[in-house]
């Protein structure tokens, strides 16, 4: 049997680990490693046409399937190109071990042709970010950087120079079995009896669920029920908890909905559950607030904690349900279930008055028709801008579909390249990529990555040529929109150039019958909907406040706008409050 060199027991690891996938761009610095893998049957080589869409199609993928995803970079530039895909995996606690390949280790430190450091490069967008200068090191820091990538949730960078990876792997090399899948974590009994006593002599409580909450769906509803809860959420609590809740106030922060701003700041006692909700100007600070969250390090990063508990959501509660005593005052759940339900009431004709007939086509419009059309398990990617709030106020969850954004970081351009990491996952899973016209010309090139593949992505593009969210933020500063007009092609007709389906929708008429033959194609789709510039989600007046930034207006609702079956919901909840 031949001996095996680095990268063959690189690549060998990498499978054990459970890695199914490795996307990147070929280089002289990565060769051995590609070659390896087109030698192991084990691992796949996806060829993207920028290293940007190879990082965050491995997060995109990480995230589905809450194992490691990994991806790669030949030296210098290559690898360079890593970096913003890795920052949105980072900060989305998704498991990504990075390959940054290196240049010859002999030129190091030398000035050489391409080189960069790697070690310095990565280290805020990593939980570990190492260098294999010497075979000996292997296969310890390699299987090192997959613990740390998957039991801290994140990034692993190891960089390794070509000239290594091509030398004899250690003959006696200590190759250990890997940890693929994080445990649960249970605060001390001394946390639980103190946030027993707190929720007991609360009046009234509300919760706020972040991501965090993904696979406590369960216990967060018995103990809202418990308690007699509202329950609010961010934008990365909304897939896990919005569904089936008789309890839900809508959505807190700069896309906002509904109550949940209300709920939080009128109540006793917040309860902020697996949650790094950044815009700490939204959470109140005249009442008492506890957090639980499973890294110790978000604890009280954004507000004053009264308690802060280190578990998981789903342990901490099934610990604390069971000890808390039930409530039966109903008084301030059901009203912040009717101020729900009014406030969406008043802001859903934004986007009804004469929507059929509108022209150019309104993008809310758009977001409510792929609503309904998707499937009951279909994986949305979204572009940063106002996609994000169309998928916000749109998109129906219901604990099967998944939505996926740089929701963390706000990168723009990672609709597309998400949407090849989600498709890879499942071949027969619609996985449907909102874009903007920003967004997607920037990594447009990948499309091609979905023709290469044959991937059936279906890009639902909203022209309206225009970078839409920076107006918005230029307006809401008080000054005059400057350098965000965009002057497009025919995305459609690119679509089709390049082997792929294309339709342009320039009427609300055609919209239904164009996303329904786009989803009954078998390949890749990209339907170009031209949609209204003015169709900015502000709100009814720009107070004085709101010119100091972006970030708040007097009233804490910073965007105004319909918002879809999301009401449906709302007066359903309404049946739950008793009739005097």
């Amino acid at each position: 049997m031949a001996k095996q060199n680095v990268a063959e027991q690189f690549v060998d690891i990498l499978a054990r680990a459970g890695v199914k996938r490795l996307y990147g761009v070929v280089g002289d610095s990565l060769n051995p490693v590609v070659d390896a893998i087109r030698r192991n049957s084990a691992i796949d080589w996806i060829h993207v046409r920028h290293e940007e869409t190879a990082a965050f199609a491995a997060g995109a993928e990480a995230q589905i399937t809450g194992s490691l995803a990994a991806c790669a970079g030949s030296c210098g530039p290559g690898n360079l190109h890593l970096i913003n895909g890795l920052y949105d995996a980072h900060r989305s606690m998704a498991p990504v071990l990075a390959l940054a390949s290196h240049i010859p280790s002999s030129e190091i430190g030398l000035g050489y042709f391409q080189e960069t450091h790697p070690e310095l490069l990565f280290q805020e967008c990593s939980h570990y970010n190492e260098m294999i200068s010497n075979p000996e090191q292997m296969p310890r820091l390699l299987q090192t950087a997959i613990q740390h990538a998957i039991g801290r949730g994140g990034v692993s960078v190891v960089s390794m120079p070509g000239d290594v990876a091509s030398k004899p792997a250690p003959e006696k090399s200590i190759e250990h079995a890997l940890v693929t899948a994080r445990p649960t974590v249970r605060p001390g009994d001394d946390e639980i009896d103190k946030l027993c006593r707190m929720v007991d002599e609360a009046k009234r409580v509300t919760l706020f669920c972040g991501s965090g909450t993904a696979g406590a769906h369960a216990e967060v509803m018995e103990f809202a029920e418990k308690i007699k809860s509202p329950v609010g959420h961010a934008l990365r609590g909304k897939e896990w908890i919005q569904y089936d809740n008789p309890y839900d106030v809508g959505m807190s922060g700069l896309l906002g909905y509904g109550a949940a701003y209300e709920a939080t700041h009128e109540c006793d006692l917040l309860v902020l559950l697996g949650t790094d909700f950044p815009y700490n100007a939204f959470l109140p600070d005249d009442v008492k607030i506890v957090q639980v969250d499973v890294r110790p390090e978000h604890l009280g990063r954004r507000s004053k904690l009264d308690l802060a508990v280190w578990g998981d959501v789903r342990e901490t509660l099934r610990c604390l349900t069971p000890r808390v005593k039930p409530k039966s005052d109903r008084k301030f759940l059901d009203r912040m279930l009717k101020k729900h339900a009014n406030a969406l009431e008043g802001v859903v004709k934004a986007y009804t008055r004469k929507v059929e007939k509108h022209v150019p086509i309104h993008p809310e419009y758009v977001a409510s028709v792929l609503d309904e059309m998707a499937d009951d398990d279909a994986v949305f990617t979204v572009d940063t801008g106002m996609n994000n709030v169309w998928a916000a106020r749109y998109l129906t969850p219901n604990g099967k579909r998944r939505v996926i954004g740089s929701f963390s970081h706000g990168s723009m351009a990672n609709a597309l390249p998400q949407a090849i990491g989600a498709q890879f996952t499942d071949l027969n899973r619609q996985v449907v990529a909102m874009s903007g016209d920003g967004g997607f010309s920037m990594l447009m090139g990948d499309f091609l990555t979905l023709v290469q593949y044959d991937l059936p992505v279906k890009v639902v593009l909203f022209n309206n040529s225009s970078l839409g969210m920076v107006e918005l933020e230029m307006l809401v500063a008080g000054l005059p929109s400057y350098g965000t007009t965009n002057k497009n092609p025919d995305f459609s007709a690119i679509a089709r150039a390049a082997g792929a389906y294309g339709v342009r929708v320039e009427k609300p008429k055609q919209l239904q019958s164009a996303l329904k033959d786009a989803f009954k194609h078998k390949g890749p789709a990209l339907v170009d909907v031209v949609t209204d510039p003015n169709a900015l989600s502000i709100p009814p007046k720009i107070s004085a406040d709101m010119v100091t930034g972006f970030a708040l207006s007097a009233s804490k609702i910073v965007l105004d706008g319909g918002v879809g079956r999301m009401l449906q919901m709302a007066r359903s909840n309404l049946r739950n409050v008793p009739r005097p």
